[in-house]
Protein backbone atom coordinates (compact mmCIF):
# COMPACT_ATOMS: atom_id res chain seq x y z
CA UNK A 1 0.00 0.00 0.00
CA UNK A 2 1.62 3.41 -0.77
CA UNK A 3 1.81 6.01 1.79
CA UNK A 4 -0.55 8.68 1.98
CA UNK A 5 2.88 11.35 1.31
CA UNK A 6 4.15 9.69 -1.37
CA UNK A 7 5.53 11.73 -3.86
CA UNK A 8 3.90 10.33 -6.57
CA UNK A 9 0.50 10.05 -5.18
CA UNK A 10 1.30 14.37 -4.02
CA UNK A 11 2.24 15.27 -8.09
CA UNK A 12 -1.10 13.73 -9.41
CA UNK A 13 -3.26 14.75 -6.05
CA UNK A 14 -1.87 18.34 -7.96
CA UNK A 15 -2.11 17.53 -11.37
CA UNK A 16 -6.00 16.76 -10.47
CA UNK A 17 -6.01 19.66 -8.83
CA UNK A 18 -4.95 21.97 -11.80
CA UNK A 19 -6.94 20.12 -13.88
CA UNK A 20 -10.34 21.01 -11.82
CA UNK A 21 -9.39 24.32 -11.77
CA UNK A 22 -8.38 24.62 -15.34
CA UNK A 23 -11.89 23.34 -16.01
CA UNK A 24 -13.78 25.70 -13.81
CA UNK A 25 -11.67 28.37 -15.02
CA UNK A 26 -12.91 27.11 -18.37
CA UNK A 27 -16.59 27.31 -17.58
CA UNK A 28 -16.29 30.53 -15.87
CA UNK A 29 -14.30 32.25 -18.75
CA UNK A 30 -17.39 31.05 -21.23
CA UNK A 31 -19.81 31.97 -18.94
CA UNK A 32 -18.63 35.47 -18.71
CA UNK A 33 -17.76 35.88 -22.63
CA UNK A 34 -21.35 34.75 -22.94
CA UNK A 35 -22.82 37.89 -21.12
CA UNK A 36 -20.25 40.09 -22.85
CA UNK A 37 -21.97 38.98 -26.09
CA UNK A 38 -25.26 39.75 -25.20
CA UNK A 39 -24.04 43.10 -23.66
CA UNK A 40 -22.75 43.70 -26.63
CA UNK A 41 -25.39 42.53 -29.16
CA UNK A 42 -27.81 44.86 -26.89
CA UNK A 43 -25.28 47.71 -27.36
CA UNK A 44 -24.85 47.62 -30.99
CA UNK A 45 -28.81 46.98 -31.21
CA UNK A 46 -29.03 50.16 -29.40
CA UNK A 47 -26.25 52.12 -31.35
CA UNK A 48 -28.37 51.19 -34.60
CA UNK A 49 -31.41 52.13 -33.43
CA UNK A 50 -30.30 55.56 -32.41
CA UNK A 51 -28.37 56.04 -35.45
CA UNK A 52 -31.18 55.45 -37.99
CA UNK A 53 -32.88 57.64 -36.13
CA UNK A 54 -30.10 60.55 -37.09
CA UNK A 55 -30.49 63.09 -38.92
CA UNK A 56 -26.88 63.14 -39.83
CA UNK A 57 -26.73 59.08 -41.04
CA UNK A 58 -28.05 60.71 -44.19
CA UNK A 59 -24.99 62.47 -44.68
CA UNK A 60 -23.06 59.45 -44.48
CA UNK A 61 -24.92 56.88 -46.45
CA UNK A 62 -24.52 59.05 -49.36
CA UNK A 63 -20.61 58.24 -49.53
CA UNK A 64 -21.43 54.15 -49.56
CA UNK A 65 -21.70 52.29 -52.59
CA UNK A 66 -25.58 52.01 -53.86
CA UNK A 67 -24.72 48.13 -54.24
CA UNK A 68 -24.07 47.83 -50.73
CA UNK A 69 -27.65 49.76 -49.77
CA UNK A 70 -29.34 46.38 -50.99
CA UNK A 71 -31.47 45.40 -48.40
CA UNK A 72 -31.46 41.78 -47.00
CA UNK A 73 -33.02 39.04 -48.79
CA UNK A 74 -35.95 37.26 -46.88
CA UNK A 75 -34.62 35.12 -44.43
CA UNK A 76 -34.48 31.29 -45.64
CA UNK A 77 -33.88 29.26 -42.25
CA UNK A 78 -29.87 28.74 -43.49
CA UNK A 79 -28.28 31.99 -43.76
CA UNK A 80 -25.46 32.70 -41.78
CA UNK A 81 -24.40 28.79 -40.13
CA UNK A 82 -20.64 28.66 -39.50
CA UNK A 83 -18.49 26.21 -37.53
CA UNK A 84 -16.22 29.45 -37.29
CA UNK A 85 -15.70 30.77 -33.72
CA UNK A 86 -18.50 33.12 -32.64
CA UNK A 87 -16.14 36.13 -33.18
CA UNK A 88 -15.61 35.34 -36.64
CA UNK A 89 -16.05 37.62 -39.27
CA UNK A 90 -19.69 36.30 -39.71
CA UNK A 91 -20.59 37.08 -36.06
CA UNK A 92 -18.68 40.74 -36.44
CA UNK A 93 -21.04 43.81 -35.24
CA UNK A 94 -20.05 45.51 -38.59
CA UNK A 95 -22.09 42.59 -40.29
CA UNK A 96 -25.16 43.22 -38.42
CA UNK A 97 -28.36 44.65 -40.52
CA UNK A 98 -29.32 48.19 -38.63
CA UNK A 99 -32.64 46.77 -37.44
CA UNK A 100 -33.88 43.86 -35.05
CA UNK A 101 -35.64 42.32 -37.61
CA UNK A 102 -31.92 40.62 -38.89
CA UNK A 103 -32.31 38.29 -41.80
CA UNK A 104 -28.90 36.83 -40.41
CA UNK A 105 -28.96 33.23 -38.09
CA UNK A 106 -25.68 32.58 -36.65
CA UNK A 107 -25.58 28.49 -35.59
CA UNK A 108 -21.91 27.78 -34.67
CA UNK A 109 -20.86 24.06 -33.77
CA UNK A 110 -18.84 25.34 -30.93
CA UNK A 111 -20.31 28.25 -29.75
CA UNK A 112 -17.16 29.69 -27.19
CA UNK A 113 -15.73 26.95 -26.42
CA UNK A 114 -12.14 26.39 -25.30
CA UNK A 115 -9.96 23.34 -26.49
CA UNK A 116 -11.92 22.24 -28.98
CA UNK A 117 -10.83 19.56 -31.62
CA UNK A 118 -13.07 18.53 -33.92
CA UNK A 119 -12.67 15.17 -35.82
CA UNK A 120 -11.83 16.02 -39.51
CA UNK A 121 -14.33 15.76 -42.09
CA UNK A 122 -13.84 15.40 -45.99
CA UNK A 123 -16.91 14.84 -47.57
CA UNK A 124 -17.05 12.53 -50.57
CA UNK A 125 -13.27 11.59 -50.15
CA UNK A 126 -12.54 8.07 -51.52
CA UNK A 127 -11.43 6.52 -48.62
CA UNK A 128 -13.93 5.93 -45.85
CA UNK A 129 -11.80 6.34 -43.27
CA UNK A 130 -9.91 9.71 -44.52
CA UNK A 131 -13.50 10.98 -44.77
CA UNK A 132 -14.27 10.66 -41.14
CA UNK A 133 -17.18 10.01 -38.94
CA UNK A 134 -20.13 12.54 -38.54
CA UNK A 135 -20.28 13.46 -34.85
CA UNK A 136 -22.49 15.43 -33.50
CA UNK A 137 -23.39 14.41 -30.41
CA UNK A 138 -23.38 16.59 -27.13
CA UNK A 139 -21.99 13.55 -24.89
CA UNK A 140 -18.91 14.77 -22.22
CA UNK A 141 -16.58 12.95 -24.25
CA UNK A 142 -17.72 13.82 -28.06
CA UNK A 143 -18.99 17.34 -27.20
CA UNK A 144 -16.00 19.27 -28.19
CA UNK A 145 -14.58 16.36 -30.80
CA UNK A 146 -18.28 17.34 -33.17
CA UNK A 147 -17.90 17.97 -37.07
CA UNK A 148 -21.95 18.77 -37.21
CA UNK A 149 -24.53 20.60 -36.06
CA UNK A 150 -28.13 19.10 -35.14
CA UNK A 151 -29.07 16.32 -33.58
CA UNK A 152 -29.62 12.93 -34.46
CA UNK A 153 -33.19 11.82 -35.06
CA UNK A 154 -34.63 14.42 -37.15
CA UNK A 155 -37.73 15.64 -35.88
CA UNK A 156 -37.89 13.11 -33.04
CA UNK A 157 -34.73 15.03 -31.54
CA UNK A 158 -36.94 17.08 -29.71
CA UNK A 159 -37.94 13.93 -27.57
CA UNK A 160 -34.69 13.24 -26.91
CA UNK A 161 -34.45 16.43 -25.34
CA UNK A 162 -37.08 16.08 -22.96
CA UNK A 163 -36.11 12.81 -21.93
CA UNK A 164 -32.89 14.11 -20.89
CA UNK A 165 -34.61 17.18 -19.46
CA UNK A 166 -37.03 15.29 -17.33
CA UNK A 167 -33.92 12.88 -15.92
CA UNK A 168 -35.63 9.72 -17.43
CA UNK A 169 -32.44 9.21 -19.75
CA UNK A 170 -28.88 10.01 -19.22
CA UNK A 171 -27.17 12.76 -21.34
CA UNK A 172 -24.76 10.42 -21.98
CA UNK A 173 -26.70 6.93 -22.79
CA UNK A 174 -24.96 4.90 -25.43
CA UNK A 175 -27.32 2.99 -27.73
CA UNK A 176 -26.23 -0.82 -28.38
CA UNK A 177 -25.64 -1.38 -32.05
CA UNK A 178 -24.66 -5.20 -31.62
CA UNK A 179 -26.25 -7.54 -34.16
CA UNK A 180 -28.15 -4.58 -35.91
CA UNK A 181 -25.81 -4.16 -38.75
CA UNK A 182 -27.76 -3.58 -42.42
CA UNK A 183 -29.23 -6.52 -43.77
CA UNK A 184 -27.74 -6.81 -46.90
CA UNK A 185 -24.26 -5.21 -48.21
CA UNK A 186 -24.40 -1.65 -49.91
CA UNK A 187 -22.02 -0.44 -52.00
CA UNK A 188 -19.50 1.90 -52.24
CA UNK A 189 -20.36 3.89 -55.53
CA UNK A 190 -18.76 6.70 -57.88
CA UNK A 191 -21.05 8.91 -56.15
CA UNK A 192 -19.80 8.89 -52.85
CA UNK A 193 -16.80 9.91 -53.62
CA UNK A 194 -18.28 13.17 -55.41
CA UNK A 195 -19.40 15.57 -52.98
CA UNK A 196 -21.39 17.06 -55.55
CA UNK A 197 -23.23 14.02 -55.87
CA UNK A 198 -24.75 13.44 -52.60
CA UNK A 199 -25.41 16.34 -49.94
CA UNK A 200 -28.67 15.34 -48.36
CA UNK A 201 -27.92 12.56 -46.39
CA UNK A 202 -24.77 10.28 -45.17
CA UNK A 203 -23.64 7.32 -48.02
CA UNK A 204 -21.43 5.83 -44.93
CA UNK A 205 -24.72 6.86 -42.54
CA UNK A 206 -25.45 2.99 -42.54
CA UNK A 207 -22.22 1.83 -41.75
CA UNK A 208 -20.68 4.63 -39.08
CA UNK A 209 -20.83 2.70 -35.89
CA UNK A 210 -18.91 -0.36 -37.50
CA UNK A 211 -16.57 1.92 -39.81
CA UNK A 212 -15.29 4.00 -37.59
CA UNK A 213 -15.03 1.18 -33.93
CA UNK A 214 -12.12 1.85 -33.12
CA UNK A 215 -12.53 5.80 -32.60
CA UNK A 216 -16.17 4.65 -30.18
CA UNK A 217 -13.58 2.09 -28.60
CA UNK A 218 -10.39 4.23 -28.35
CA UNK A 219 -11.34 7.75 -28.17
CA UNK A 220 -15.09 6.90 -26.65
CA UNK A 221 -17.16 9.61 -29.00
CA UNK A 222 -20.33 8.81 -29.74
CA UNK A 223 -21.22 7.89 -33.26
CA UNK A 224 -24.52 6.85 -34.62
CA UNK A 225 -25.66 5.68 -37.88
CA UNK A 226 -28.19 7.94 -39.61
CA UNK A 227 -28.92 4.97 -42.05
CA UNK A 228 -30.64 1.69 -41.08
CA UNK A 229 -31.46 -1.16 -43.87
CA UNK A 230 -33.33 -4.33 -42.70
CA UNK A 231 -35.92 -6.98 -44.84
CA UNK A 232 -39.56 -7.39 -44.31
CA UNK A 233 -42.26 -8.71 -45.28
CA UNK A 234 -45.65 -6.57 -46.81
CA UNK A 235 -48.97 -6.83 -46.59
CA UNK A 236 -51.54 -4.70 -48.22
CA UNK A 237 -55.29 -5.67 -48.55
CA UNK A 238 -55.00 -4.02 -52.08
CA UNK A 239 -52.31 -6.06 -53.28
CA UNK A 240 -54.06 -9.20 -52.87
CA UNK A 241 -57.03 -7.77 -55.31
CA UNK A 242 -54.31 -6.76 -57.08
CA UNK A 243 -52.76 -10.60 -57.68
CA UNK A 244 -56.38 -12.09 -57.94
CA UNK A 245 -57.13 -9.45 -61.15
CA UNK A 246 -53.88 -10.85 -62.69
CA UNK A 247 -51.66 -7.55 -62.12
CA UNK A 248 -49.27 -8.89 -59.93
CA UNK A 249 -48.35 -12.68 -60.59
CA UNK A 250 -46.74 -14.56 -57.10
CA UNK A 251 -42.97 -15.52 -58.20
CA UNK A 252 -41.74 -16.79 -54.95
CA UNK A 253 -38.99 -14.31 -54.69
CA UNK A 254 -40.75 -10.94 -54.48
CA UNK A 255 -44.29 -11.66 -54.67
CA UNK A 256 -44.47 -14.66 -52.16
CA UNK A 257 -48.01 -15.99 -52.33
CA UNK A 258 -51.49 -15.38 -53.51
CA UNK A 259 -52.48 -13.25 -50.69
CA UNK A 260 -49.78 -10.89 -52.58
CA UNK A 261 -47.55 -10.60 -49.49
CA UNK A 262 -44.40 -8.99 -50.76
CA UNK A 263 -40.54 -9.33 -49.77
CA UNK A 264 -39.07 -5.99 -49.47
CA UNK A 265 -35.75 -3.98 -48.44
CA UNK A 266 -36.46 -1.21 -46.71
CA UNK A 267 -33.75 1.75 -45.61
CA UNK A 268 -34.50 4.42 -42.96
CA UNK A 269 -32.53 8.05 -43.86
CA UNK A 270 -32.38 10.73 -41.41
CA UNK A 271 -31.32 14.29 -43.08
CA UNK A 272 -27.68 14.98 -43.07
CA UNK A 273 -27.11 18.19 -45.09
CA UNK A 274 -23.72 18.79 -46.30
CA UNK A 275 -24.03 22.31 -46.97
CA UNK A 276 -21.22 23.63 -49.05
CA UNK A 277 -22.41 21.37 -51.65
CA UNK A 278 -26.06 22.79 -51.93
CA UNK A 279 -26.06 26.10 -50.36
CA UNK A 280 -22.97 27.98 -52.23
CA UNK A 281 -25.90 30.21 -53.48
CA UNK A 282 -26.82 31.35 -49.64
CA UNK A 283 -23.17 32.36 -49.22
CA UNK A 284 -22.89 30.40 -45.84
CA UNK A 285 -19.90 28.65 -44.21
CA UNK A 286 -20.85 25.75 -42.68
CA UNK A 287 -19.85 22.28 -43.18
CA UNK A 288 -22.76 20.27 -41.74
CA UNK A 289 -25.91 20.29 -40.48
CA UNK A 290 -28.43 17.44 -38.85
CA UNK A 291 -31.73 19.43 -39.47
CA UNK A 292 -34.71 18.52 -37.01
CA UNK A 293 -37.03 17.83 -39.85
CA UNK A 294 -38.39 14.20 -41.15
CA UNK A 295 -36.27 11.69 -43.24
CA UNK A 296 -37.53 9.05 -45.63
CA UNK A 297 -37.59 5.48 -45.88
CA UNK A 298 -36.86 3.66 -49.07
CA UNK A 299 -39.08 0.48 -49.91
CA UNK A 300 -36.76 -1.95 -53.01
CA UNK A 301 -38.25 -4.89 -54.35
CA UNK A 302 -35.69 -6.90 -55.78
CA UNK A 303 -32.05 -6.90 -56.03
CA UNK A 304 -31.35 -3.74 -54.13
CA UNK A 305 -27.50 -4.13 -56.18
CA UNK A 306 -29.71 -3.08 -59.25
CA UNK A 307 -30.77 0.11 -57.75
CA UNK A 308 -27.62 2.07 -59.57
CA UNK A 309 -27.25 0.03 -62.03
CA UNK A 310 -27.62 1.90 -65.35
CA UNK A 311 -27.98 -1.25 -67.73
CA UNK A 312 -31.51 -2.17 -66.24
CA UNK A 313 -35.00 -0.29 -65.92
CA UNK A 314 -36.06 1.45 -63.24
CA UNK A 315 -39.67 1.84 -61.68
CA UNK A 316 -39.50 4.48 -59.24
CA UNK A 317 -42.49 6.46 -57.26
CA UNK A 318 -41.52 9.20 -54.72
CA UNK A 319 -44.12 9.58 -52.48
CA UNK A 320 -44.70 12.07 -49.89
CA UNK A 321 -46.28 11.07 -46.76
CA UNK A 322 -50.02 11.25 -46.58
CA UNK A 323 -51.62 10.05 -42.72
CA UNK A 324 -55.44 10.92 -43.69
CA UNK A 325 -55.25 8.37 -47.09
CA UNK A 326 -52.44 6.09 -46.69
CA UNK A 327 -53.15 5.14 -42.85
CA UNK A 328 -56.80 5.99 -42.75
CA UNK A 329 -58.21 5.86 -45.89
CA UNK A 330 -59.41 8.95 -46.19
CA UNK A 331 -61.18 9.44 -49.70
CA UNK A 332 -60.67 13.09 -49.84
CA UNK A 333 -57.36 12.63 -51.93
CA UNK A 334 -56.09 9.57 -53.89
CA UNK A 335 -52.71 9.84 -52.12
CA UNK A 336 -53.09 5.64 -50.97
CA UNK A 337 -54.39 4.43 -54.28
CA UNK A 338 -51.11 5.94 -55.94
CA UNK A 339 -49.18 4.44 -53.48
CA UNK A 340 -50.88 1.15 -54.10
CA UNK A 341 -50.35 1.59 -58.12
CA UNK A 342 -46.35 2.55 -57.35
CA UNK A 343 -45.75 -0.37 -55.36
CA UNK A 344 -47.59 -2.68 -58.01
CA UNK A 345 -45.55 -1.26 -60.62
CA UNK A 346 -42.51 -1.42 -58.63
CA UNK A 347 -43.01 -5.30 -58.03
CA UNK A 348 -43.71 -6.01 -61.95
CA UNK A 349 -40.14 -4.10 -62.79
CA UNK A 350 -38.08 -5.82 -60.34
CA UNK A 351 -39.94 -9.28 -61.60
CA UNK A 352 -38.71 -8.80 -64.80
CA UNK A 353 -35.47 -8.22 -63.97
CA UNK A 354 -35.17 -4.52 -62.94
CA UNK A 355 -35.30 -2.42 -59.67
CA UNK A 356 -38.46 -1.13 -58.03
CA UNK A 357 -38.17 1.59 -55.31
CA UNK A 358 -40.88 3.49 -53.44
CA UNK A 359 -39.62 6.47 -51.66
CA UNK A 360 -41.66 7.29 -48.82
CA UNK A 361 -40.80 10.93 -47.45
CA UNK A 362 -42.23 12.56 -43.91
CA UNK A 363 -43.63 15.45 -44.99
CA UNK A 364 -47.15 16.25 -45.02
CA UNK A 365 -48.63 17.97 -48.20
CA UNK A 366 -45.50 18.48 -49.86
CA UNK A 367 -44.14 19.65 -46.12
CA UNK A 368 -46.96 22.23 -45.83
CA UNK A 369 -48.16 20.19 -42.72
CA UNK A 370 -51.59 18.34 -42.11
CA UNK A 371 -53.10 22.10 -40.83
CA UNK A 372 -52.36 23.66 -44.59
CA UNK A 373 -53.29 20.60 -45.76
CA UNK A 374 -56.74 20.58 -44.51
CA UNK A 375 -57.36 24.38 -45.03
CA UNK A 376 -56.87 23.29 -48.39
CA UNK A 377 -59.77 20.51 -48.40
CA UNK A 378 -61.94 23.31 -46.82
CA UNK A 379 -61.05 25.87 -49.70
CA UNK A 380 -61.58 23.32 -52.23
CA UNK A 381 -64.98 21.88 -51.20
Amino acid sequence: MEAPNDPLNQILRVMQSLKDGHQQLTEDVLSIKGRLEVLAHQQCHHQNTNNASDANTQESLKAIPAASLISSPPPTGLEGFTNAPSNSKMASPQRSTATSQSSRIILTTYPGQAGIDPVPMNWGHHDRLQRGPVIVSRSQSSIKRRNAIGAHGGSYSVYHALAIASKNLDVDYRPDFTNSEPAINLGPFPQWADAKKIVSLDPLGHLSPWLFDSMIRDENIHIRPTIAITKAHMKLPELEQSVRFGRLKPDGKICLSDTGELAVTKFAVEPVWFLPGVAERFGIDMKLFLPPIGGLTVYCFGDPSKMSDPNVKLALRIHDECNGSDVFGSDICTCRPYLIFGVEEAVKEAQHGGSGVVVYFRKEGRALGEVTKYLVYNASE
